[in-house]
């Protein structure tokens, strides 16, 4: 049977939406289904995320520009959106899957339903609000969220009453209380599973008084009451008594690291989130004392660490290493009494005005029942199992899994891991040439002989500009201004709907410029645009009016200043439209192939994915064998072989027919653009240029080499790497070593590299049990400052304890020291538990040095992308495109990004070769037809719109030195328009002539 072409993704969060877009951009046709009314799992709530304090989740899509992900899934022609479903079955093998679902009846039909509201506002039924924890009420009839996609309400079976008030005000007759289940059947290649994760229930944590005393609130709660679109616009207020606290106290790991409520597991994100939150106290009420309560503080993240220093030295939050054993409310005001022991022992007690706990995060309600209706076997804690150097392949062949339903986790990785499985389920379904077909878009009209025929379209935008902007009125001016020729109302432009009837006013108008006076442009403009050319339109000949944010939003008490305003911005986008002409998108043929450079792990993984998806690889590495840092370890915390695995990988990458490995290679010279690089390779003195379309980063990291704790003067003195490969070849000699010390954080997180290491405490952990294992009655003690053991690795470092590992914690001003005593070593440190100085005879003295960047300033330069402050390549967004360099079509992955663990790796690797098949599986590269251009006459070649480029889109020629435009490169910013000093460059649809005459009409 042939296989099919389609995926299904359960799981409508980050990750999946992620995964979706990428499957979907890949040509594949994509069923995006989720159990909840609307997509968007976690993210609406989230106002700001960290480490960046901003959202920036329209960064993520693989096409940029972008519109928020949440539209881009809703409008997608390959992504069909399944809210409100559940499946019941999967039958088949990969390439041939058929999925049972039911498509739960919602009680509204989406097509009828305008999101008017005036069911809900009639409702009598009030319920606590999902949305936030419970924080606000709502209807039984309900949006599930502001901005919710689908944008239609909701009936809430079990709280309906079925009284029907809200029948007898719904205009479009979109309710409907009959509506039953929905079976229905999906046949796929494959199926990726991201259905994300539930916070924990911290009224099971009876000592905390969550749910008994008013002023204790969870996280989620605390991170809706932050949200601007909060009821107290963002800043925190006590529930009991709706003031502003003055101390308010963080209590982290509830739910998590607890094996008493079967959560043994960090959940990784908390310390981070806590963080953030905290910082937003600060900004907003800047008086307010901030303490968290912490064992161990777990900023591993590329940037986290000087997140969290942040937060201490800037904004001043106190950080407490404590237990806290209970939380009492004091009857006179509603405060607070924190009780904890902190790390000397001493039972301590404070008064606080509000209480945040920060809880852990498991599998979402029902995953269980998803999970054996899919054959998808769980761990201990219900999570998805997965294969050993493979984290996104579930124990069924076919079946994917990503994000937080693998393991708890921050949204860098979850993207990273979404990618990944996307690649996996596009290695099963997508060979090059089984793109689906995608409607073309008919000839556009020639209407550069045409008189100006201008069409304005008002939009209602559901009731946010019509509630405080006299529409009629604003139609009125527009009808009598010159060229318009047609005005209608919209009550949403951006909805199936209103788009129809703005397209079928174009056709029996013969509009050739349309105005659309609603929301910002950059929400719906690229809609807006593709309905124009649906309708033969070039899409310059669109011009918008900002009603909403820029005069509703601002005016909402002055109705009438509002009003004159929108008379005003249309006034001004009709003069403006008036002078658009068409514009052409540049276009360049995008050269097959790609270039992956280093030879280990990563580029291995990235090489062999985009080879199982049909492309060609040119794999270059600078060394004569193929592995890298993976040569050098030999077993991981959970068991697995690595060499075994470095063998098969190796053996696949030397056995496929679509790539070729060049050892003994460096990279001497890149030349060309985006899709079509011309890359000089050197090997054994020999030349040879290669044309490819995408550049994969992967050349790994190094060990830091110590310089302290008598390392190189030593030898019984080692490195964890060092002391691994002895494990591996001199068992015996180990065997023998009674006492065995490492130290932590050396050459981490101190003043030269700031940035955590993120693996080091796993690794001490994995070799501490390997020596207990060769020597039970051998000590080991590590010295640490806070064991990072994120995820399930915290199994392990219980595990290690329970085998009689000892842990010493130490502060950075008193390090450890390291001294020749008796034919041995002798370390001495200061332990807060004992009060006083520890000194310990060691055998061995075994050092977790940090993970330094490669020599990347030279590869940097040639490729002409940026290293972050420590040396390590700069991706694109921190948050929300950790594979990607902001150069389009160059990626990144593995060590040469971050430190990460070997699965981490593996997942980024293949997360970044689908990022490049993306870019690989058009024909052509296509730019954006706002681009500039250049008068000769007027431009004096000082080159400064050159320098100030940031896409590098403007280049010299070489004998005039006049710049030219990369049409392709051009994001359309403006920026060397604006630093043309002669006003030789100009930019299409903002040229002089148009921006002039919005100016004369503003002041008209």
């Amino acid at each position: 049977m042939s296989k099919k072409s389609e995926v299904l993704v359960v799981g409508a969060g980050i990750a999946g939406m992620q995964a979706a877009l990428l499957l979907a951009e890949r040509g594949l046709k994509v069923h995006l289904l989720d159990k909840a009314p609307a997509i968007g799992g976690f993210m609406p709530l989230l106002d700001r995320t960290f480490p960046t304090n901003t959202c920036g989740l329209c960064f993520m899509s693989p096409s940029i520009p972008a519109l928020c992900p949440f539209i881009e899934c809703s409008r997608h022609p390959l992504i069909e959106l399944i809210p409100y479903a559940e499946v019941e079955k999967l039958d088949g093998k990969p390439g041939d899957f058929r999925v049972s679902i039911v498509r739960k009846a919602r009680f509204v039909d989406l097509e009828l339903c305008n999101g008017c509201g005036e069911c809900a506002v009639v409702c009598p039924v009030e319920v606590p609000n999902e949305f936030g924890g419970g924080l606000e009420t709502r209807r039984a009839i309900y949006r599930p969220y502001p901005q919710a996609f689908p944008g239609a309400f909701v009936v809430d079976e079990a709280a309906c009453t079925e009284c029907g008030e809200c029948l007898k005000v719904c205009q479009p007759g979109a309710i409907d209380l009959k509506m039953e289940d929905e079976p229905s059947m999906l046949k796929v290649g494959a199926v990726v599973l991201t259905p994300g994760f539930e916070a924990f229930d911290a009224s099971l944590k009876t000592e905390f008084g969550y749910g008994v005393h008013e002023n204790v609130l969870t996280s989620v709660q605390f991170e809706r009451m932050l949200s601007l679109t909060s009821p107290s616009i963002g800043v925190p207020v006590r529930p009991s008594d709706e003031q502003h606290p003055r101390r308010l106290a963080f209590v982290q790991c509830v739910g998590s690291r607890d094996i008493s409520c079967d959560r043994g597991y960090c959940s990784s994100i908390c310390c981070m989130y806590a963080t953030k939150q905290a910082m937003l106290v600060k900004d907003r009420l800047p008086d307010a004392g901030v303490s968290v309560f912490h064992m161990d503080v777990r900023t591993f993240g590329k940037d986290f660490e000087r997140y969290y220093e942040r937060a201490k030295e800037e904004h001043g939050i106190d950080y407490r290493r404590a237990m806290v054993s209970r939380v009492r409310e004091l009857a006179e005001n509603k405060n607070l009494t924190v009780s904890c022991v902190d790390e000397d022992g001493r039972q301590q007690e404070e008064e606080f005005d509000l209480v945040i706990l920060s809880v852990g995060f498991g599998p979402p309600t029902g995953s269980d029942r998803l999970a054996e209706s899919l054959g998808v076997p769980l761990n201990e804690y219900g999570f998805s199992q997965t294969e050993p150097f493979s984290p996104g392949d579930t124990l069924r062949a076919g079946v994917f899994v990503a994000g937080g339903f693998r393991e708890p986790q921050d949204i860098p990785q979850t993207l990273v891991e979404a990618s990944s499985a996307a690649a996996r389920a596009a290695e099963i379904v997508a060979p090059v040439g089984s793109s689906e077909e995608v409607e073309p878009y008919p000839a556009e009209r020639d209407v550069s002989d045409e008189d100006p025929r201008i069409g304005v379209f008002v939009c209602d935008c559901d009731g946010t500009v019509s509630g405080v902007v006299d529409v009629a009125a604003v139609m009125e001016h527009a009808a009598g201004l010159h060229d318009v020729v047609e005005v209608r109302r919209l009550a949403g432009a951006c909805r199936p709907e209103g788009l129809q009837e703005l397209k079928s006013a174009v056709v029996q108008n013969e509009l050739n410029r349309v105005v659309v006076a609603g929301c910002t442009h950059r929400l719906y403009g690229q809609l807006l645009e593709d309905s124009l050319r649906q309708v033969g339109l070039n899409p310059c000949l669109l011009e918008r009016a900002d009603l909403r944010e820029g005069c509703a939003w601002v005016h909402w008490d002055e109705h009438e200043k509002a009003t004159l305003k929108a008379q005003q911005l249309v006034h001004m986008a009709v003069s403006k439209a008036r002078l658009l002409e068409p514009s052409q998108a540049g276009e360049a043929e995008i050269a097959p192939g790609a270039l992956v450079i280093g030879g280990g792990a990563a580029g291995m993984e990235a090489s062999l994915s985009l080879a199982r998806q049909g492309f060609s690889v040119f794999l270059v590495e600078r060394e004569e064998d193929l592995g890298g840092n993976l040569r050098h370890i030999h077993h991981t915390v959970n068991g697995g072989d690595p060499q075994k695995y470095l063998q098969e990988l190796i053996s696949q990458v030397e056995n496929s027919g679509q790539i070729t490995v060049l050892r003994g290679a460096e990279v001497k010279e890149v030349n060309g653009q985006p899709g079509r690089y011309r890359s000089l390779i050197s090997t054994d003195g020999q030349t040879e240029e290669l044309e490819h379309g995408v550049i994969i980063v992967a050349t790994g990291g190094g060990e830091v080499q110590p310089r302290e704790y008598l390392y190189g003067e030593h030898p019984q003195v080692l490195t964890q790497r060092e002391l691994e490969e002895r494990i591996a070849s001199e068992k015996q000699a180990l065997a023998d070593a009674k006492n065995v010390v490492m130290i932590q954080c050396v050459g981490s997180r101190e003043p030269a590299r700031p940035y955590c290491s993120r693996i080091c405490c796993s690794v001490a952990i994995k070799n501490a049990l390997r020596i207990k294992e060769l020597s039970p009655e051998a000590n080991v003690f590590i010295l640490f400052r806070d064991m990072r053991t994120y995820g399930f690795l915290e199994d392990y470092y219980r595990k290690a304890r329970e085998e009689g590992v000892v842990f010493v914690r130490y502060e950075p001003e008193r390090k450890p020291q390291v001294e020749a005593a008796d034919g041995g070593l002798r370390v001495r440190v200061e332990d807060a538990i004992v009060g006083g100085e520890l000194a310990l005879d060691a055998d061995l003295v075994v050092l977790s040095v940090g993970v330094a960047p490669g020599d990347n300033a030279g590869l940097g330069k040639l490729l002409d992308v940026p290293l972050d402050e420590d040396g390590f390549f700069q991706e694109a967004n921190t948050k929300v495109r950790p594979m990607d360099f902001e150069t389009l079509g160059m990626y990144l992955c593995g060590l040469c990004h971050a430190p990460k663990s070997i699965e981490e790796s593996i997942a980024q690797a293949r997360g970044a070769a689908m990022r490049a098949a993306v870019f690989l599986s058009r024909e052509s590269l296509r730019g954006q037809p706002a681009v500039p251009y250049v008068n000769p006459r007027l431009c004096v070649a000082c080159g400064r719109c050159i320098e100030t480029c940031p896409y590098g889109a403007l280049v010299a020629d070489e004998e005039t030195g006049i710049p030219q435009v990369i049409p392709v490169l051009c994001e359309g910013c403006g920026v060397c328009s604006v630093s043309c000093p002669s006003g030789a460059v100009q930019q299409h649809v903002f040229e002089k002539p148009q921006l002039l005459a919005m100016l004369d009409a503003a002041l008209d």
